[in-house]
């Protein structure tokens, strides 16, 4: 399935627009979903139907914002956050704790919905000019992700030692913490230098780009160790099956959550015009 998933996720992501927010949006939809499983898994009620729907929406909506076609404001949102509690007033009542549902509703939309948006966020950010620029841009964060986990799982089974966090994830070191920061930023070298700045005409200063790689790997691993957690407390293995042998969506891109987000914002403060790039 990766063998197929991939080179299509990758012409989904070049050709950008509709297809990647409505991509986005059903992955976040099934994300969500799985979310939800896990919760009501761990005792808890919230409205299934509500929050995957919202986080489907949530692409779509940076989607209409993006073309002008449809500005959805911050108080709409925030409106729709409201009447998720109230939705959980009249459904669940007193008796059925309203403002948890409420909270984990929004927070399940928000964990896959508004995480994944971020993807189209980078596909169009200001200094991706261009098809090829857009896709590196968001290929670039998602590469160092999967470079990431491979430097963590090589270094912990070559060293080994002290594990990272044994009560959430037994199987982490901190070996393979620091070996996945390093691979982490070799691979933020190699694809600068061979894809971002001859391709997109974007680089970094030499500091920003190991910035850009520590601060990646720290948090796809906070990732990790975040959907971890919570299948820990709720006593589950996975979040689905959609993978066979791997998976739901969250126990797939747990680490995207968190790097899509941070990648962005360290574009903002980090990235800057190749020299020589008109």
């Amino acid at each position: 399935m990766a063998l197929i998933g991939a080179p299509l996720a990758i012409g989904v992501i070049w050709i950008g627009g509709a297809p990647l927010a409505t991509l986005l949006g059903g992955l976040a939809a099934i994300g969500a979903w799985e979310f939800y499983r896990i919760a009501r898994e761990g005792g808890n009620a919230p409205l299934t139907v509500i929050g995957v729907v919202l986080a489907a929406l949530i692409p779509l909506g940076v989607h209409g914002s993006v073309l002008g076609v449809l500005q959805v404001p911050l108080y709409a949102w925030v409106l729709a956050m409201v009447g998720v509690l109230g939705a959980a007033i009249w459904m669940r009542g007193t008796e059925g704790k309203p403002l948890g549902a409420a909270s984990i509703t929004v927070y399940g939309a928000l964990y896959t919905g508004a995480t994944l948006a971020f993807a189209y966020a980078l596909r169009y950010h200001n200094y991706a000019v261009g098809d090829t620029a857009g896709a590196l841009a968001v290929l670039f964060p998602v590469v160092l992700t999967w470079a990431s986990d491979t430097g963590a799982y090589f270094s912990g089974r070559l060293i080994g030692g002290r594990k990272l966090m044994p009560s959430v994830s037994p199987g982490k070191t901190v070996a393979g913490a620091v070996g996945a920061v390093v691979v982490t930023v070799a691979a933020t070298y190699g694809f600068v230098h061979g894809l971002l700045i001859p391709k997109a005409q974007l680089a970094f200063t030499p500091w920003g780009l190991v910035c850009f790689g520590v601060v990646i790997s720290v948090v796809a691993q906070i990732g990790d160790l975040a959907e971890s957690l919570l299948k820990r407390e709720a006593g589950v293995k996975d979040s689905g099956t959609l993978f066979p042998g791997h998976g739901g969506v969250l126990d797939r891109l747990d680490s995207l959550f968190f790097v899509l987000p941070a990648a962005y914002a360290l574009y903002d403060w980090l990235l800057i015009p190749a020299p020589g790039a008109r």
